[in-house]
């Protein structure tokens, strides 16, 4: 093994001329690195910046995985003011903008440079009930002045959104009297109503102490929504061949609020007068 004491100045001279050589190249090669990438970013910024990169016009904007609403509702959403820098145009906010709005449930928006524009890729909910205006109390009401769509989250959207919507795919449940009380269990409510065999026409929330349904049996009490009302239902669709036994006009309704024992309600029959 070579001792230190044996290395000669010098030589010690031309380890440590060596040493900091290597640390100015290294210092050189950051410099660079950094001169280099300020570069790319700061001509970027400035070619984005350029005139060729703004968003003059709505039809600069792509819409992707729209079905029911207009491409043209959808770039109303984003509430944007042209002419507009690309680089100005912040896509998580604009996502986040067009979710707020009750039609769409998910929406993505992402920057292109060629053409500049922006694309705009959503998913829109699908309404699967009419909301009409309640005709009773308006106390905790979420019903709208006018009727309108809900989907199956509970989620109110106007009926002015669908400009797409052909007459064939109108949804062919109403409901009347949604409130703020019975949203929460309005996915389970449509839920169960949607895996019966009886066609439900009217589901109408308007009583607080008496859910009613409109079917093709007539109308169904079934007084406070509870978590029976599966049960309830399933003993309404058992009563499938009333009308062979009963006319369906002698019947005002049909009592569900004990599903363990059901009823029926006669209309009643004016007395005629005597002759």
């Amino acid at each position: 093994m070579t001792s230190i004491a044996s290395v000669s100045p010098a030589e010690l001279q031309n380890r440590r001329q060596r040493l900091k050589r290597r640390r100015k190249i290294k210092v050189l090669q950051g410099l660079w690195r950094s001169l280099l990438v300020s570069s790319i970013a700061g001509g970027l910024f400035w070619a984005i910046s350029q005139p060729y990169w703004i968003v003059q016009n709505p039809d600069q904007i792509e819409i992707e995985g729209n079905q029911l609403l207009s491409a043209q509702s959808i770039r109303t959403l984003l509430a944007l003011s042209y002419p507009k820098p690309l680089w100005q145009l912040q896509p998580d906010r604009l996502s986040q903008r067009i979710k707020a709005s009750a039609p769409i449930a998910e929406a993505r928006v992402t920057r292109q440079l060629l053409p500049p524009g922006l694309t705009v890729e959503v998913k829109e909910r699908h309404p699967v009930a009419i909301v009409l205006p309640s005709t009773r109390s308006k106390n905790n009401s979420i019903a709208p002045e006018t009727p309108a769509f809900v989907d199956e989250q509970g989620f109110l959207m106007p009926q002015s959104s669908y400009t797409k919507l052909a007459p064939s795919q109108l949804p062919k449940l109403e409901v009347m009297g949604l409130s703020a009380d019975i949203a929460p269990y309005w996915s389970e409510i449509y839920q169960t109503t949607r895996q019966t065999a009886l066609k439900i026409f009217t589901i109408d929330f308007q009583n607080p102490s008496n859910l009613i349904l409109k079917t093709e049996l007539g109308e169904a009490h079934f007084g406070h929504y509870t978590p029976r009302f599966p049960e309830q239902l399933e003993t309404l669709a058992q009563m499938r061949t009333l009308p062979n036994q009963i006319e369906s006009s002698e019947i005002d309704y049909i009592d569900l609020t004990n599903p363990d024992s059901p009823s029926i309600q006669l209309r009643k029959v004016a007395a005629r007068p005597s002759q």
